[in-house]
């Protein structure tokens, strides 16, 4: 999760976050040193007089910042194209989950058991405690097995949401009367927290998400203590 005076991105929990990260570190040094060049030369520009009254053009300079952006951008879009496209795909799922977005908290539904099925309020600021987080926490947790393909279904029953986990990289538009639909799956065992992204009225702050990833053991004794 964030942490205060955090300048960079949230610790990636996935496989896509990941290379999401990698990406932007990627893009990032690519624009320092496109910075670097043209900070370079309009020092140069400023401090030194060049002046030619035989030169009239110059061909080779001009042929180079055509060429060089073009290469530069084809640099920054195969990385892009080629993670749009991974997120995109759906990796033959272990389990389902859908996500229903309301005025103003979340309900769950595992479509792959039977009535396995709850609402997620945000913990009030007066029943938390010194291990839950202000705002964040919620009185039921998304339980998730790690190492698992999970398809998330994501839809809403009054306005819309959006639900979304930045450690995930998942970030997902719930839309009152559409399904959408993403995948994801979760490297490591812990707690990922994450908001509603799309203003929707007067508690939109206040309509946090919370997974929990635990082992594929501890997500079947779970399912069991909520069947019995």
């Amino acid at each position: 999760m964030t942490t205060w005076l955090n300048m960079s991105l949230q610790d990636g929990a996935s496989p896509i976050m990941e290379q999401l990260i990698f990406f932007h570190d990627h893009t990032l040094m690519i624009m320092l040193m496109i910075i670097t060049t043209v900070m370079y030369m309009m020092t140069t520009l400023l401090w030194n007089k060049h002046t030619s009254r035989f030169m009239l053009e110059g061909q080779l300079i001009e042929t180079t910042w055509t060429i060089a952006p073009a290469i530069i951008l084809v640099f920054i879009a195969m990385p892009s194209l080629r993670l749009l496209y991974l997120m995109d795909e759906i990796h033959n799922p272990t389990m389902t989950l859908k996500a229903v977005g309301h005025q103003w908290y979340w309900s769950y539904e595992y479509s792959d058991f039977t009535k396995l099925e709850f609402d997620s309020y945000m913990i009030p600021q007066e029943e938390n405690q010194t291990s839950t987080f202000r705002l964040l926490d919620t009185d039921n947790r998304i339980v998730l097995p790690m190492n698992s393909p999970i398809r998330l279904v994501v839809t809403a029953a009054d306005v819309l949401h959006s639900w979304t986990i930045p450690s995930l990289g998942v970030k997902t538009d719930a839309t009152p009367g559409r399904l959408n639909q993403t995948s994801f799956s979760i490297n490591h065992p812990g707690v990922l927290y994450g908001q509603c992204s799309e203003i929707c009225g007067a508690n939109h702050s206040f309509m946090p998400i919370t997974i929990e990833s635990v082992s594929a053991n501890h997500f079947i004794n779970w399912v069991w203590s909520l069947s019995e």
